[in-house]
């Protein structure tokens, strides 16, 4: 699927052109070519889900934040398939339905999973255990507040709300105001991640041993954390 993906992306740079006058022969390759891309994506999110499926989860900061991560990112996948279609493409092309499939793809496909690879990295960084309660305070004020702005910019793009404005129409006021509250939340969100991210680095918090994680069985969790600069003075014995 990863593959696929990979190459698929490749190909399918026109959809971001639909409304330029290209030509219908056009329009209906790039069309095709999307949607097909939304085949192995979607393997993608049964591949994770499947990975989870009937497994001895915990629910630490790290694993919220990569279920947050799928939750999110599946949303913006739904969003990408339906701009696919040229007609509604063009009915809905530089409104603020483009902004919110644009954050939930990107802020799901990139900020939130490099939020659970840095909670599940920290310990071994620092030496210290990052504050298990600050960090799902972090996840679920991210998780929220990321909702409450840009999923009422799904009905601000189809009611007609054009993105890049100085000002908008009266109508569009309500749901502007609350996507308003929740990104200033989300942006405030993320000083409490760099606090609970400078506090183990300044050395305060538990020590981390060397494996944190239950069932982390890689070679990494063998050695002391902080790792050190030579991780391995000898050969390690791989099992």
């Amino acid at each position: 699927a990863v593959p696929a993906i990979a190459v698929l992306s490749f190909i399918v740079w026109a959809h971001h052109m639909f409304a330029s006058g290209m030509p219908v022969t056009g329009q209906l390759y790039f069309m095709y070519a999307t949607a097909v891309i939304s085949v192995p994506t979607g393997v993608k999110i049964f591949n994770w889900t499947a990975t989870m499926w009937r497994g001895s989860l915990t629910f630490e900061t790290p694993m919220l934040f990569a279920i947050g991560f799928i939750f999110v990112f599946t949303i913006g996948g739904f969003t990408g398939l339906i701009l696919s279609i040229s007609p509604i493409d063009i009915q809905v092309h530089d409104t603020y339905y483009v902004v919110a499939h644009f954050h939930y793809v990107l802020v799901a496909g990139s900020l939130f999973a490099l939020f659970a690879g840095t909670y599940y990295w920290l310990p071994k960084w620092t030496g210290r255990m990052y504050n298990e309660r600050l960090g799902k305070v972090h996840f679920w004020f991210s998780i929220i507040s990321f909702n409450i702005s840009f999923f009422p910019m799904h009905f601000l793009g189809l009611a007609g709300m054009p993105r890049r404005y100085v000002d908008y129409a009266v109508q569009f006021t309500d749901f502007h105001q609350i996507a308003s509250i929740g990104a200033y939340w989300f942006g405030l969100s993320q000083l409490l991640f760099l606090y609970v991210v400078l506090r183990c680095y300044a050395g305060k918090g538990e020590a981390a041993p060397s494996s944190p994680w239950e069932g982390a069985q890689g070679l990494e969790w063998t050695i002391p954390s902080p790792a050190p600069h030579h991780s391995f003075a000898t050969p390690p014995t791989v099992k």
